[in-house]
């Protein structure tokens, strides 16, 4: 129990300190290169911190437990926008660019309901459905290309680094997020399992909030330096990069079980997104009155998972 602990203890460290490093290296980046940090945040740090997802639903799929996949994936979505928004809006008022409103959430929206939609008519994610994902992947990196090419990078007080070092400190800072997510979930679930907690509350708590650890980690810490771009290109890039990319590799590796009793995550899911947009269209702004809403919402939905 103690070792599990003392190991708990190591992983959050790792998050911390791997979502310090990354943040600040990414940001780095975009202000060298004048890549605007909303890219930064849906591609490098998106998919960096994503990085645990992709290989619980991937290892899933091969161990023969593809269901799992399909759960990972919308327990994470939800947190990431009702739980890991929430919580980085109170802390920071996020503000939120025109093109994320106009195209990047209601693309995220689409593609939610796309994946509702294949569940509820098939059943499952089947090849053709993931072919259909990984090409909605590459047509939005196209569109990332194009707003890389027509925004110019924020001026902000970030320290100038070397291309070596930046490099560093994100490879560091997603290893430290990996690394640092996969601590905290073996051991808080061994210490649930020696608390007697049964592998269904572990399933429905622990390892859909634990892959989710390092977006809530890197958000936290990019709200608190005041990088509202990556915060929300983190969470917006997450979901789409869950979707999209884990899924649709996922899937042509092997079809996907869509159960019914997902269907539900699912509409929440899009629920989450709808609000969020409706949220931010009009001031371009997540306040911390929005975010203590989105906060308040996921607890009743983990309440609700529980009963």
């Amino acid at each position: 129990m103690l070792l599990n602990i003392l190991i708990l203890i190591v992983g959050f460290v790792l998050l911390s300190k791997g979502a310090d490093v990354l943040v600040d290296g990414a940001s780095a980046m975009a202000k060298r290169f004048k890549i605007p940090e909303i890219v930064i945040g849906l591609t490098i740090v998106a998919c960096g911190t994503s990085a645990p997802e992709a290989a619980v639903s991937i290892s899933s799929v091969i161990n023969g437990a593809a269901d799992v996949g399909i759960g990972n994936i919308l327990g994470s979505n939800i947190a990431n926008i009702l739980l890991i928004l929430g919580v980085s809006a109170i802390i920071s008022n996020l503000y939120v660019q025109k093109n994320t409103i106009l195209y990047e959430i209601p693309f995220l929206c689409f593609i939610s309901v796309l994946l509702m939609f294949m569940g509820f008519q098939y059943g499952l994610v089947s090849h053709i459905g993931a072919l259909i994902l990984c090409g909605l992947f590459s047509l939005f990196g196209v569109y990332l290309y194009f707003v890389s090419k027509n925004q110019n990078s924020q001026d902000s007080e970030i320290e100038d680094m070397s291309l070596i070092k930046m490099i560093c400190f994100i490879i560091l800072g997603i290893i430290g997020l990996v690394v640092g997510a996969k601590l905290t979930i073996n051991s808080a679930t061994e210490i649930a399992r020696i608390l007697n907690v049964s592998e269904r509350i572990i399933g429905l708590t622990i390892i859909a909030f634990g892959t989710s650890l390092p977006e809530l980690v890197t958000c936290i810490s990019a709200a608190l330096k005041k990088h509202s771009d990556i915060v929300i290109g983190n969470i917006i890039g997450s979901n789409l990069f869950n979707i999209l990319f884990v899924l649709g590799i996922t899937g042509l590796i092997r079809p996907i079980p869509f159960e019914s009793a997902f269907l539900i995550d699912s509409a929440i899911g899009i629920v989450a997104t709808v609000l969020l947009w409706f949220f931010v269209i009009r001031d371009k702004k997540l306040t911390k009155i929005e975010g203590l809403t989105f906060f308040v919402l996921y607890i009743l939905y983990v309440i609700y998972l529980i009963k």
